[in-house]
């Protein structure tokens, strides 16, 4: 039994009251793990290779920590959309109880809400992102100070950007300060044979001088890379929590010459093929520093994928991998995420869970692997996975009661078990129709047995009336409740 094994054991036995023991500060203890996260940006469940064997995109890299480690099959992301997405994952509360529609100007973490870098860092953790942040300034101008960043919800050190590569203006900003001010400006840019917003597609707007788009993804794997190099040298066993949000596949897909016309699916593929490269160069240089095996590593994808059906027709790649719709829908593409874990002597290798969870869960994993209390006024909307990723916890046993989220229109979508409603009829997001107006008599929502029909082909609604109702009646809980987590 390895060392790490058994200090988990430990640690779960501490949580279940099994051994009365004093904590101990992460600081003085090496058996807390470095935490990685990898969350890229706009990637299907059918794009990993981990995910759909059919898939015309080769990621061994993401695969390789499918191989390693855990791999969920029906986790969600909390939200559609790149920012309400990125508020539940760093606070573990659900995005709809907030206004996210301020990040243009507005921070939209409240000063003194816990995250995940606050939690981590209040015990021991040396904290740091790199990469796109898409939740909001309190800006008063570029050549400012720009608080109510990373910089001032828990991280020690941020290089970044503000928003995506195709939301202008584009300018790296480190610690709360700008590099450089956005002073030049950079056209709008759309490509030929494809939609408005795919392709390299970006919108004009104000640029820095030294700032070149195709240069983004690899400049912030650089930068990874460089946390890891140095924390591996210098931290004297401190943990280092590093969150890596690249802004990629993302548009503008801007894949560089080595991976031009490399995939099956078009420019898309190739961008995504340049993405899971990095993403193996960070677990190169972790391998390389010796911090791989003391490292839970979490990759995933913040949301669905912009890929229509006609994509889906001209290539043989469906980016959803079955699962209907795309972003920003409350259909299952919109929201539902590889998400894997690797955590060497914790987590068995090659495991899968069909545990229903949410991104907002990390907050309260994270809690529960320091053996920190979570306050009433945090984390609302997280559970723990401690149990599910160290295999003590049955799968046909759900770990967290539903799952909500909300689409871009606001329709909302609950997940029970197998069934799942939504409170309204069409995507609710962009794929069409995205809204349709209940006929006398017909259904007014929708309601799928996932589990027969992953591809939510056949409406229940009117078949299940006791099932529609005691879901619309936890939603309504959940929604006007303000948590789904007991408090305490």
């Amino acid at each position: 039994m390895t060392i790490r094994i058994l200090t988990m054991m430990i640690l779960v036995g501490l949580r279940v009251g099994c051994i009365d023991a004093h904590r101990v500060d992460a600081a003085d203890s090496p058996e807390h793990p470095h935490i990685v996260i990898l969350l890229v940006d706009d990637m299907g469940y059918g794009d990993p290779g981990c995910y759909n064997p059919d898939s015309k995109i080769p990621t061994p890299h993401i695969d390789s920590l499918a191989r390693d480690g855990m791999r969920f099959t029906n986790a969600h992301a909390p939200g559609p959309l790149c920012h309400p997405s990125r508020y539940g994952l760093l606070t573990g509360r659900y995005p709809f109880r907030t206004d996210v529609s301020v990040w243009p100007s507005q921070a939209l973490i409240e000063e003194g809400r816990m995250t995940i870098a606050s939690l981590l860092q209040s015990h021991g953790y040396r904290t740091v992102m790199v990469g796109k942040w898409h939740l909001g300034f309190d800006e008063q101008g570029y050549d400012q100070a720009l608080p109510g960043g990373p910089a001032d919800r828990g991280f020690d050190h941020f290089f970044g950007i503000r928003a995506s590569t195709d939301i202008p203006p584009y300018f790296y900003i480190r610690g709360d300060r700008a590099v450089e001010p956005p002073t030049e400006h950079i056209a709008d840019n759309q490509t030929s044979g494809w939609s408005p917003i795919q392709g390299a597609f970006w919108r004009g707007g104000g640029i820095a001088p030294n700032l070149k788009l195709d240069e983004v993804l690899p400049r912030f794997t650089d930068e990874s890379i460089a946390t890891i190099r140095t924390h591996s040298s210098e931290s004297d066993g401190q943990p280092l929590m590093l969150y890596v949000a690249l802004p990629a596949p993302h548009t503008p897909w801007l894949p560089s010459e080595p991976f031009m016309g490399r995939s099956g699916a078009g420019m898309y593929g190739d961008f995504m093929m340049m993405v899971d490269h990095e993403i193996g160069r960070v677990l190169a240089a972790l391998d390389e520093s010796g911090m791989a095996d003391d490292t839970l590593v979490i990759f995933a994808s913040d949301n669905g994928p912009v890929w229509y059906p006609y994509d889906v027709q001209r290539f043989g790649h469906d980016s959803a991998g079955g699962l209907r719709g795309m972003k920003g829908d409350a259909w299952e593409a919109g929201h539902r995420m590889p998400l894997v874990v690797r955590w060497p002597g914790s987590i068995e290798p090659g495991s899968v869970s069909g545990q229903v969870i949410s991104f907002t869960d990390l907050l309260a994993t994270f809690a529960a692997i320091l053996d920190a209390p979570l306050p009433k006024d945090a984390a609302e909307d997280s559970f723990s996975l401690l149990p599910v990723m160290l295999g003590e916890h049955p799968n046909d046993r759900p770990i967290r009661p539903s799952v909500v989220v909300p689409a871009l229109t606001g329709m909302m979508s609950i997940r029970s078990g197998p069934w799942k409603l939504i409170d309204g009829l069409g995507s609710g997001g962009f794929s069409q129709p995205r809204r349709i107006a209940p006929e006398p008599g017909g259904p007014r929502g929708q309601l799928y047995h996932l589990d027969d029909d992953p591809g939510e082909t056949t409406n229940r609604w009117l078949d299940e009336p006791e099932i529609r109702d005691r879901l619309l009646e936890e939603l309504e809980q959940v929604h006007t409740s303000g948590r789904s987590r007991p408090p305490h």
